[in-house]
């Protein structure tokens, strides 16, 4: 590595790390892992091969020793095609040279370096993003993501100055599902990279039971709103609309 490039990569790290250690989650948000989120649109053509490609890059990342991407496909919503929510630790672990050192060993021992499998993502899509979350632990997720057959994944950017009752909502509306007999959804908070303020993904089996609603009485609905927080069931919505400057809606199925 020569001695421009050593000196860049440590100021981008450093300053990775004061993000990392300003952006404070929440008391109540359970964010004790970074998370680097990649957002990609195939070229025309491409979906396929770029699929394909991540799939292969798994024996690659084990190699290494370094966790697994959750992949999720878009089925409906987003731009997006492809979704890799890659747990990577800490900031300082993914910028270190360790890890850079072990993922492209292990790249170039299955035949595809690292720097070459970025280039090869780069010749295939035609959109990318890229956000650094805080989110639950790596254990969290894959409970939850494993055996589930649907992702709906929320992205948000706050009004100006609600930045904290958005995050309060999104754990309000958890109350209310956990309070209703179904799970909540995992929240992520951007600590670095694009827009995005908060990230919320839930995990189903099916479209069915997405769209299901609880076999309860309404008033017992109506309570467990009120119990969360809410002024009443019918301003769940409502109350999100009035913190949030825009958001896209996604709904995923799992690349295994």
């Amino acid at each position: 590595m020569s001695p421009i490039v050593q000196i860049t990569f440590k100021v981008l790290l450093f300053h990775l790390c004061v993000v990392s250690a300003a952006v404070a989650a929440p008391a109540q948000i359970n964010a004790d892992t970074v998370y680097r989120t990649v957002l990609l649109r195939a070229a025309p053509g491409s979906l396929n091969a770029l699929l394909e490609l991540y799939v292969n890059r798994r024996p690659v990342y084990q190699q290494a020793g370094v966790e697994q991407p959750v992949l999720m496909r878009h089925s409906q919503g987003d731009q997006w095609d492809l979704m890799a929510l890659f747990p990577i630790g800490s900031m300082s672990d993914y910028f270190g040279e360790d890890r850079a050192s072990s993922l492209d060993q292990a790249g170039r021992a299955a035949g595809l370096s690292e720097e070459a499998f970025q280039d090869s993502v780069r010749n295939l899509v035609a959109f990318r993003e890229e956000v650094f979350v805080a989110g639950p632990s790596v254990d969290v997720l894959r409970e939850q993501a494993e055996g589930a057959g649907l992702y709906h994944i929320e992205m948000f950017v706050a009004v100006a100055g609600r930045y904290d009752d958005l995050v309060d909502q999104r754990q309000m509306e958890n109350a209310y599902y956990h309070a209703t007999n179904r799970d909540g959804n995992l929240i992520f908070i951007r600590l670095a990279g694009a827009r995005w303020d908060v990230i919320t993904i839930g995990f189903y089996d099916d479209m069915q039971q997405f769209a299901a609603d609880p076999d309860l009485p309404r008033e017992v609905l109506e309570q467990a709103a009120v119990d969360a927080g809410f002024q009443s069931r019918s301003t769940i919505g409502t109350y999100l609309r009035e913190l949030i400057h825009h958001h896209n809606d996604t709904l995923a199925v799992p690349v295994r």
